[in-house]
């Protein structure tokens, strides 16, 4: 999801519902992992189809998403055996064999919703660029390294590169020198300071029409704050080693790093050979001689114009679905 201000009012609507669920093509008693739980949307309306007797294993790494999870499926425990569960994508595999024991080639559909959720952007943790918050960005507040740390210890060529490979950006090497420079004088600790610092590195003449100008910028540094391509790239691998044959696989993905990677998975499974960037994770798995996965959507599905009206998030949704062979 592209990183910015965002209304309650929309941001809590889950992305591309009914898309998802014919794609996951669920029945009752169905086993299923929604991956992203976020604020539990997507859970419910699976909770609902798979009922009763299924079983939901609904899993997040925010804490806040956990608590509204939980809260929203309260209501299904009692046709379903739900389970929500805090974790990343590269803990996940471990998690679910904790509580469930081995569930490989046991599950019906799987569903990943990538990206922001609403309960990190309506927080104040430094991941929109339109209030003045702590550079924060981690999307577990209990690991790793902050965006301020990020800023205050990374070199200036890791900077460039992170701007360059997460962002997109034209201007990296400008805008990573004036971070150092500017780290010199004070710690980076505020949204406020780093659009201050990108606004300066770019030419007003290059600043964008249609997106703020310091949108590549916070998003390329809370990808490498979350380790985002790593962790899906984990995620994906688990989700296709759990599904029985026939399972279904769905990503919705919210800009291009994430779908390049989801696709060059898909391609990799399917026995197609790929084409990824260099850098790109999915660049070092190898082609599957054996098919594992059929790829259901030949392009990414996108957003109706319908749903974008009504929930401005999906206009940069696209999803992928797949089947275990």
């Amino acid at each position: 999801m592209t990183v910015g201000g965002g209304s309650a009012d929309y941001v809590h609507r889950p992305v591309m519902l009914a898309e998802c669920l014919d794609l996951l093509n669920l029945h009752a008693g169905a086993h299923v992992v929604d991956f992203t739980a976020g604020g539990g949307g997507h859970s419910a309306a699976i909770a609902e189809k798979i009922a009763p007797s299924g079983t939901l294993f609904a899993l997040d790494r925010d804490e806040d998403a956990i608590a509204a999870t939980s809260q929203r499926l309260r209501a299904h425990i009692a046709t379903n055996d739900v389970r929500v569960l805090r974790t990343d994508f590269a803990h996940a595999g471990a998690t679910l064999h904790s509580v469930a024991g081995d569930i490989t080639g046991t599950l019906d559909g799987a569903l990943f919703d990538l990206g922001v959720s609403s309960y990190q952007l309506d927080g104040p943790r430094g991941f929109s660029f339109l209030r003045d918050e702590p550079l924060d960005m981690r999307m577990d507040r209990t690991a790793g390294r902050t965006a301020a740390d990020l800023l205050e210890t990374a070199s200036g060529d890791e900077l460039f590169r992170i701007l360059r490979d997460f962002g997109d950006e034209r201007f990296a090497g400008a805008i990573a020198r004036r971070i150092v420079e500017r780290r010199v004088r004070e710690r980076i600790s505020s949204t406020s300071q780093l659009v201050d610092i990108v606004k300066s590195a770019v030419p007003k003449a290059a600043w964008p029409k249609d997106k703020h100008v310091a949108t590549r910028t916070f998003q390329a540094i809370r990808i490498a704050v979350n380790e985002e391509l790593q962790h899906i790239e984990e995620g994906l691998n688990l989700a296709i080693n759990l599904l029985k044959p026939g399972g279904r696989l769905v990503v919705i993905s919210f800009h291009s790093l994430e779908d390049r990677l989801v696709k060059q998975k898909f391609l990799s499974a399917a026995g197609r050979a790929p084409s990824p960037p260099g850098w790109s994770p999915a660049a070092m798995v190898p082609r599957n001689d054996v098919p594992v996965l059929e790829i259901l959507t030949r392009k990414p599905v996108e957003a109706s114009a319908e749903e974008v009206a009504a929930n401005p998030r999906a206009r940069s949704a696209r999803l992928r679905a797949a089947a275990k062979v």
